[in-house]
């Protein structure tokens, strides 16, 4: 292949996916003046109506990993928290890009926030760490599982057929299709943590692609890299022992080292993360969290998966409705 041979992107066919492609294929092509093509690809998530939670990790990303695999394009674009956990045997993560804010947000009528909800109002999400969380919060609101895409799930809330109060997205997917303004809250993650690796990307090629494993290197970002490893090494190692809903955000924070002195800019640079474990009716919530070095990440993320399970993670799996 020659340098003006177009790389060809795998992408999912969506709004959002095709955005987060494009994005990913100009800072390609700024960084290496490589250029790049997308290719659309159908997976068995765009053509099911299916809850996700019944369809199954990885859902959305087999059929361009099966793309890749028979050299139908050259690397794939995925959001990295679709991803199973487990590594590929013959595919690589070439890139993690910087993230994109991972906190969730409300989407209401009447510009409300969530506290400004009355009783009895539906909101609509369709992931059960998100539905745990706000029976966790105890606001007497009525929660609904939704599917669609972005634009399809707002308009439930601001379309002329709108048959919902609110729903729940992450902020990343609003922000990369432009649609920030309509945001009427980006909640707290001390009320909604995230899920694993939300708001990353992941930047995939085969593993024995030497020439582009160092080609997308360049739109690699150790910070996100490490925060996302952190938060996935929890996940793999809870995935074991617990079925309930989980959710994670690792962020890179300045510590103290000996010898330094506060203001004196000598700290270290550490990773702090956050973890739950949520009982799917939100009676019940695990709610930990440990500091480490980035080069520690995995390590960090599967002690506090064993601090989790110590403090009886594991038995909230049996705590349903």
């Amino acid at each position: 292949m020659t340098t003006t041979t177009p790389l060809r992107l795998g992408t999912r066919g969506s709004k959002l996916a095709l955005t987060q492609s494009q994005m990913v294929a100009d800072e390609l092509t700024a960084a290496t003046g490589r250029p790049v093509e997308l290719v659309r690809i159908v997976t068995p998530g765009d053509t099911s109506s299916a809850p996700v939670a019944q369809l199954g990790v990885g859902v959305f990303v087999s059929a361009l990993r099966d793309a890749l695999l028979a050299d139908e394009i050259d690397f794939a674009v995925h959001s990295y928290k679709d991803l199973p956990t487990g590594e590929h045997p013959r595919l690589h993560i070439a890139a993690v890009p910087r993230r994109e804010d991972p906190r969730d947000v409300l989407i209401a009528r009447d510009g409300r926030t969530l506290a400004d909800l009355p009783p009895g109002s539906v909101i609509g999400t369709g992931a059960v760490r998100r539905i745990a969380q706000l029976r966790a919060l105890g606001l007497e609101l009525q929660v609904t599982p939704i599917r669609g895409n972005i634009d399809t799930r707002m308009a439930r809330v601001l379309g002329p057929g709108a048959d919902l109060d609110a729903v729940i997205l992450a902020r990343a997917g609003v922000s990369r299709i432009g649609r920030t303004a309509e945001i009427t809250e980006t909640l707290d993650p001390m009320l909604m943590l995230p899920a694993p690796a939300q708001g990353a990307l992941a930047v995939e090629c085969r593993s024995g692609d030497n020439d582009l494993v160092e080609l997308l290197a360049a739109l690699d970002h150790a910070p996100t890299r490490a925060a996302v490893l952190a938060e996935r090494a929890l996940l793999a190692t809870l995935e074991a022992g617990c079925a309930a809903p989980v959710a994670a955000y690792a962020r890179l924070v300045r510590g103290r080292h000996a010898g330094s002195t506060p203001g004196d800019g000598r700290g270290e640079e550490m990773i702090h993360l956050r973890g739950a474990v949520i009982s799917p009716d939100g009676v019940r919530t695990i709610r930990l969290s440990r500091t480490g070095t980035p080069a520690g990440a995995a390590e960090i993320g599967k002690a506090l998966a064993t601090d989790l399970l110590d403090a009886g993670a594991d038995t909230l799996m049996g705590s349903t409705e």
